[in-house]
């Protein structure tokens, strides 16, 4: 279902093409026929080139059909996260410029309430349902053809950083290089196996509010795939849906495989995986005993990617990460790495310094009303998002966590990657953070923010028992010096820390006892 195309529309307007997080299947015609009045509605409202619609729902058909409706116009889609607070919608929406936003019912009536009043210089407020205030989506879309709307079809996303370390800004890229990037993508796909049709199903098993899940998604349906998503992410219900629909690709994070692999053997037992084909993951480090015991029980069908929303940069087989475990790979076809010291020039293999990407995409894009730090993540051609790592003699990237993370104690450099991917594998952890600390001496010291699977009993024997775990896998001077039991670890569905949250949260105990 290309957006200046019913190439596969035409083909089979019959073939499933979405399966909704309620069980309610979307027909190809079905699904082209609401982006393209959409895409009219759009254009009747008086959007123009360039300008910018919101989505702020969960997961369902309607969403995929507003983001391929806002390309189809030559629009910039921003996904936006209705948990954001009220201070901070207002934020994106009014930084975006957004003149429609478009939400769902199921937000509730209080979360719309909130919203409407965030959202209050758009032009028009649109739901998908009904709600007091906004217009239904059925309503703006009924006077309108389902003949597709007949211009370039290079509208894009305009994704918002996750706001680790202040406000988040909007990445910006230009509209002018919208199809020539998909095209690339496509591509890209294409050569690692992934062929157009072919039976293919892809698994969304995140938010659509998030860049990776949402384009994931969107070039499954430009290459002819059928799409199920989910509402809520469960690692049974994950490998039900894997099993139930024969899904063949998807994409995941780390915290995804460290629940599948805790589930008992008879629930894993329980349901097939044999269909899958590829499965992508990134967004956070990956520990290396998990990505080993994943391959063990989905064989080597796992691959690794690395980037961000500002590029995408490399991708490493299974084979190839068995040779060289912890690697996130090498440069995909199109895009290049290079590893800068803090003078600003190329480091030798094997010395850690900033990594710098240059997109695949041939995409240079802007943070909206940040030229600074604009003009700082560029050096020529390549942009770096902040993160330290290295390469091998053989070209292969390893990470070693964000610049901004890094834990300098006692002049040695501490990377909480490293902790938290040795603290995730202990029996009672469900998941874990690192931050860095202040101390008189040290000057900063590593301290750990647990989550304890459901029903275990935290306490100073808990704590001993992870500081004798985590001391036959890390030296004396990484292992935490404070240990603090949360309720959840702040964590995007992409699998990305929200440490900064952490850090305003952290009261800076005088002792080292665990809560």
């Amino acid at each position: 279902m290309l957006s200046d195309s019913q190439h596969f529309t035409e083909l089979d307007p019959d073939f499933i093409a979405v399966v909704d997080p309620s069980g309610e299947t979307w027909t190809r015609g079905r699904l082209a026929a609401l982006v393209n009045r959409l895409a009219r509605a759009f254009s009747a409202a008086g959007l123009a080139e360039g300008d910018s619609i919101a989505i702020v729902a969960p997961n369902c058909a309607e969403y995929l059909a507003a983001y391929l409706a806002g390309v189809q116009a030559n629009l910039y889609v921003v996904p936006v996260n209705w948990h954001l607070s009220e201070s901070e919608l207002e934020f994106v929406l009014s930084d975006a410029r957004a003149r429609v936003v478009i939400a769902h019912e199921r937000l509730g009536s209080e979360r719309l309430r909130m919203l409407a009043e965030a959202a209050s210089a758009a032009d028009l407020l649109v739901c998908i349902g009904d709600a007091p205030g906004y217009m239904p989506l059925t309503e703006l879309t009924e006077p309108h053809s389902s003949r597709p709307l007949r211009r370039s079809g290079s509208g894009r996303v305009m994704p918002y950083t996750s706001a680790t370390t202040g406000r988040p800004k909007a990445v910006k890229l230009p509209l002018s290089n919208a199809s020539t990037a998909l095209h690339r993508k496509i591509e890209w796909h294409r050569s690692l196996g992934i062929e157009i049709e072919s039976d293919n199903v892809h698994l969304c098993t995140s938010m659509l509010y998030h860049s990776a899940p949402l384009e994931g998604c969107v070039t499954a349906l430009h290459m002819g795939h059928r799409v199920v998503l989910v509402h809520i992410w469960q690692p049974e219900l994950l490998l039900r849906l894997i099993s139930e629909h024969r899904v063949t690709t998807s994409f995941m994070v780390p915290s995804m495989f460290v629940r599948l692999l805790k589930l008992p053997e008879s629930v894993r037992a329980k349901y097939s995986t044999r269909s899958l084909r590829f499965v992508a993951h990134g967004g956070a480090p990956c520990p290396i005993d998990v990505k080993r015991r994943m391959l063990e029980w989905w064989g080597p069908i796992i691959w690794e990617s690395y980037g961000a929303a500002e590029g995408q940069g490399t991708i490493v087989s299974p084979g190839e990460w068995m040779k060289y475990p912890g690697t996130v790979g090498r440069p995909i076809p199109g895009a290049a790495v290079k590893i800068v010291g803090d003078d600003g020039t190329e480091l030798p293999p094997n010395r850690v310094g900033t990594i710098y990407l240059k997109p695949h995409t041939g995409d240079r894009f802007e943070y909206i009303g940040d030229p600074d730090r604009t003009r700082r993540a560029y050096l020529g051609d390549y942009i770096t998002v902040g993160d330290v790592g290295y390469v091998n003699e053989e070209g292969y990237l390893f990470i070693c966590d964000r610049r901004e993370d890094l834990i300098l104690s006692s002049g040695m450099n501490i990377y909480p990657a490293e902790i938290e991917a040795a603290l995730v594998q202990h029996p009672l952890v469900a998941d874990c953070a690192v931050v860095g600390v202040k101390h008189e001496l040290l000057g900063k010291v590593p301290k750990a923010f647990v989550q304890v699977e459901p029903g275990v009993e935290t306490g100073p024997h808990l704590t001993a028992d992870i500081l004798r775990f985590l001391g036959s896998r890390l030296s004396a001077m990484k292992l935490p010096k404070r240990i603090e039991y949360v309720q959840t670890v702040p964590r995007a569905p992409t699998g990305k820390l929200y440490r900064r949250s952490l850090q305003a949260a952290d009261t800076a105990a005088d002792t080292s006892d665990a809560k």
